[in-house]
């Protein structure tokens, strides 16, 4: 792609405002723009190298047998490539992708219409498809094991099942829940992976990628400062290293060195351990208000100004998965790593609070 139409489109999405620059979710606009970023093969996939190891035998094995591969379900939180992984099928068994989303599809004949609109070998990929209608999720069944669906005509005693055959197709899902899939779904397909975070190394390696493509010059120091400050996120990396851009472009003389890095994550208020402005405020208020906790997500959200499931579904998952925050049977709970964080001394354990991070 031109350089100047991916500045083009990058101009447009930037123009979009972004409620927070660390959250794993896209918007419409930034979907768009990350087009341009994806690589388009599994050589050129930076981490995951499980997953990418073991999908690209199932895709070759498929491939030497001139078949549609198995279907293919792709879990983990969002951010982490699995649009990406699941264009990449597509490309790599040089068949067209069809893309739609669980909560797109409210009936069956939603499904039906899509369905029928497949040829041999096309990759279905359905996003989000833990949110799939009931009845739309029954008749995916046939369609994954039988390549068939029956289409009900008419209502009443006078409905009749007209048997409708479907091409061999691969169904790839991608779910952010993937305990929310029924049983049945889950045991038809043929291959499952579950997408991990990103080591700061690997997204060190997407950073310099995404910026050769931007063509924004940068240091290996300020590459790495970026990386780190990413929670684990390709996404995240990709907004940040964007914002860095604006900054050093604005600011300083266009490279991005370690002290442009530094100043700009500093200024957009994400700090060196990937925290934003959200993340410290429930932390500070769970350990200057209360003391550590523990404390009810009820309260903290309302002490914070926040929605619950903001906290909840927001930050809370990644501050209890930096360990700074600990849910137990009685409440959210700082751990002695989140006061440090704060440049706070933690209070002194007695005995009756040494049963909080204990579970029930």
């Amino acid at each position: 792609m031109p350089h100047d139409d991916l500045e083009t489109q990058y101009a447009a999405a930037e123009s979009a405002h972004l409620e927070r620059l660390t959250s794993a979710e896209a918007d419409v606009e930034e979907r768009a723009v990350e087009a341009a970023l994806r690589p388009r093969t599994l050589d050129e996939v930076v981490g995951q190298v499980r997953v990418r190891d073991q999908l690209g035998l199932v895709l070759e094995a498929a491939r030497r047998r001139g078949r549609a591969p198995d279907h293919v379900l792709l879990s983990g939180p969002p951010g982490l490539g699995k649009t990406t992984l699941a264009m990449i099928i597509a490309a790599e068994m040089s068949v067209p992708l069809r893309l739609t989303s669980g909560p797109a599809i409210t009936h069956a004949g939603d499904l039906a219409a899509i369905l029928s609109g497949l040829n041999e070998g096309d990759v279905l990929f359905v996003d989000e498809i833990h949110r799939m209608s009931r009845p739309a999720e029954e008749m995916l069944y046939m369609a994954m094991e039988d390549f068939r669906v029956d289409v009900i005509i008419g209502k009443g005693p006078g409905a009749t099942a007209i048997p409708l055959e479907i091409p061999p197709f691969t169904l790839v899902g991608a779910t952010t829940r993937a305990g929310l899939l029924p049983g049945p779904l889950r045991d038809r397909f043929g291959f499952t992976a579950h997408l991990e975070f990103y080591e700061p190394h690997e997204l060190d390696l997407i950073v310099h990628r995404s910026a050769g493509l931007l063509g924004v010059p940068l240091t290996d120091e300020g590459s790495s400062e970026i990386a780190s400050r990413s929670r684990g996120t390709p996404r995240i990396a990709n907004r940040l290293l964007r914002r860095v851009r604006d900054y050093a472009q604005v600011r300083a003389d266009g490279l991005v060195t370690l002290p442009v890095a530094q100043s700009a994550l500093d200024m957009f208020e994400v700090d060196e351990s990937g925290l934003d402005r959200l993340d410290r405020a429930v932390l500070d208020v769970l350990c200057r208000r209360f003391g550590g906790g523990p404390v009810g997500v009820a309260t903290l959200a309302v002490a914070v100004g926040e929605e619950r499931e903001t906290v909840e579904e927001v930050a809370e998952p990644f501050l209890v998965r930096c360990g700074f925050l600990a849910r137990t049977p009685r409440g959210r709970v700082a751990t002695p790593a989140a006061w440090h964080h704060l440049g706070l001394t933690p209070p002194a354990v007695t005995g009756g609070d040494s049963t909080l991070f204990d579970e029930p």
